[in-house]
Formats: structure tokens, sequence, C-alpha cells
């Protein structure tokens, strides 16, 4: 199911899940551990040089195209992979983003928000390791 007909299902619902701040940063923290796992078994590298931070809510950029902010639950910016050339070294670190208000907005427990991050994590790390849109949950 595409990230924006999961977004869909969930908009209609009249309860949400909240949590403060430092628990919602604990969940990614705990998280991010067992997709990085996840991902460095399944592709046999590892997850490196890449930083992973929590913001409130997507910024009106024109890098994020949607038009709506609650479509964009995390953001990758960073240079793939597989496309670092040699002179990559001595890089800052790639940056992922998960965006805390549109994950609780669709979100009615912990176990839809553990879930959320955790799909939110592995399409953004997809994306870290080179895969497209087309290729990621």
């Amino acid at each position: 199911m595409s990230i924006e007909a999961r977004l869909r299902a969930l908009r209609g619902v009249p309860q949400r899940y909240r949590t403060d701040r430092r628990s919602f940063d604990r969940l990614v923290t705990e998280t991010l551990a067992e997709v990085v796992a996840e991902v460095e078994g399944r592709f046999g590298h590892e997850v490196s040089n890449v930083a992973v931070e929590v913001e409130e809510w997507p910024p009106d950029d024109d890098d994020i195209a949607e038009s709506d902010d609650t479509d964009v639950l995390g953001l990758y910016r960073g240079v793939p992979v597989g496309d670092r050339a040699t002179g990559y070294h001595l890089a800052l670190p790639d940056r992922i983003t998960v965006y805390r208000g549109p994950i609780l907005a669709s979100c009615r427990s912990e176990a839809e928000t553990r879930r959320e991050v955790r799909l939110t994590l592995l399409h953004e790390i997809g994306h870290y390791v080179g895969l497209g849109d087309d290729d990621l949950p």
C-alpha cells in the first residue's frame, strides 16, 4: 500500500495518538536500530555517514513537492551509496529527517506510530542505498 493510500485511510480517524517529543525521539532511535540491522543484513553493507533527526513539520521548501505537508513523513538528503565516487571522503553526513507532526496526525496508537516510523525510516534508508520511490514502501 502506498504512503498516500495509508495516509488517506488514517486521516478520517477522530482519535489521534499523542506523545511528548522525548518519547517520540526514543521511539525513532529504537526503531532506527532495528531498521539499520535489517537493511545491513539485506543489502550487505554498512549504513554509515548518515544522520537521523526529528523535526516537527516539513519546511515550506521547493525540495518538497507535495501540496499537503501531512503527506511528507520523512526526507532523505544526500548522495546515495551507489552514486558516491572516490572523492566522496570527508563529506558531511547525509540526512534523514523524520517529521513528527504528520506521523502523529496519521496514527491512533503507539503501535501504529511505531509502524509508521519504521516504514518511513525504511523508505528513506532505501533512498540512501539508491532505491527509487517505485521500489520503496
